[in-house]
C-alpha cells in the first residue's frame, strides 16, 4: 500500500483529503507544519503532498532542504499560490509537479498515480557503509539492519561523511547546514550534534580528526 505524506494546515482540507486519499487505497500520514513534516518523513514514505504556506516555514524551501539531503521521493505542490513565478519556484526547488487551489480532485488522483509509477520505477538508491545502510528516497537510515532515527541535522551529517572517503573539513559540514538549522553558528554546536549521531550509529564510525574535521571509519 503506497503510502503519502500529507502537509496541509488547513484542518478541514487536510481531513478531507486524507479521506479521499484513505478511499483510494493508500495510507496517509499527516502534518500540520514544517516541522511534523520532517518528522514523519523518517519513516517510509512514496509520495508527499506539499502546501506551499505553512505556519512555520516555507514549502518550496523544505522541498529544496530535502532535496539537498538527498530526498528522491517525488513531491507534489498542492497550494493557492497560482501566479507563474510561485510554480517556477517550486519545479526548481525539486518538485515533481505543481496544482493550485481549487483543484479538481479526479485530475489530482490521476496525477498522484503518475508520480507513484514514476517513483517505482526509479528505485531507491541505497548508500551502505559499515553496517549503516542509508535509503536516500526515504531518508530512512538502518544500523545492522535496525531502524535509527535521525534528525534531518543528524541526517545530513552522516549523508556528507558516508559520501566521502576522505576527510570532511568542519567548515564545509557548517556551509552544508547552516539552512538546516538556524542554530549552526559555530563549531560548539557542530560538535554536539556529531556527538548524539555517535550515540546512535556507534562512535567507531566517525573519527575527529584533530583541527581539520571528521572522517568517515570502515
Amino acid at each position: 500500500m503506497p503510502v503519502i505524506l500529507l502537509v496541509e494546515d488547513d484542518d478541514t482540507l487536510r481531513g478531507g483529503l486524507t479521506e479521499l486519499f484513505t478511499r483510494e487505497g493508500y495510507r496517509v500520514i499527516s502534518a500540520a507544519c514544517a516541522k511534523e513534516a520532517c518528522e514523519r518523513l523518517s519513516g517510509q514514505v512514496d509520495l508527499i503532498v506539499l502546501d506551499v504556506s505553512l505556519p512555520d516555514g516555507d514549502g518550496v524551501s523544505l522541498c529544496r532542504r530535502w532535496r539537498e539531503a538527498g530526498a528522491t521521493v517525488p513531491i507534489l505542490f498542492l497550494t493557492a499560490r497560482d501566479e507563474e513565478l510561485d510554480v517556477v519556484r517550486g519545479l526548481d526547488a525539486g518538485g515533481n509537479d505543481y496544482v493550485t487551489k481549487p483543484f479538481r480532485m479526479m485530475e489530482l488522483l490521476s496525477r498522484i498515480r503518475a508520480l507513484l509509477r514514476t517513483g517505482r520505477h526509479q528505485g531507491s538508491p541505497v548508500l551502505s557503509r559499515s553496517g549503516i545502510e542509508v535509503d536516500q528516497a526515504h531518508m530512512q537510515v538502518r544500523r545492522n539492519g535496525e531502524m535509527i532515527s535521525l534528525t534531518l541535522t543528524e541526517y545530513r551529517i552522516l549523508l556528507a561523511l558516508m559520501q566521502r572517503t576522505g576527510i570532511v573539513p568542519r567548515n564545509l559540514l557548517l556551509e552544508a547546514l547552516w539552512d538546516v538549522d538556524s542554530r549552526f553558528v559555530d563549531d560548539n554546536t557542530l560538535s554536539v550534534h556529531v556527538s548524539r549521531l555517535r550515540e546512535k550509529i556507534g562512535a567507531e564510525h566517525i573519527k575527529t580528526v584533530r583541527g581539520v574535521g571528521y572522517q568517515w571509519a570502515d
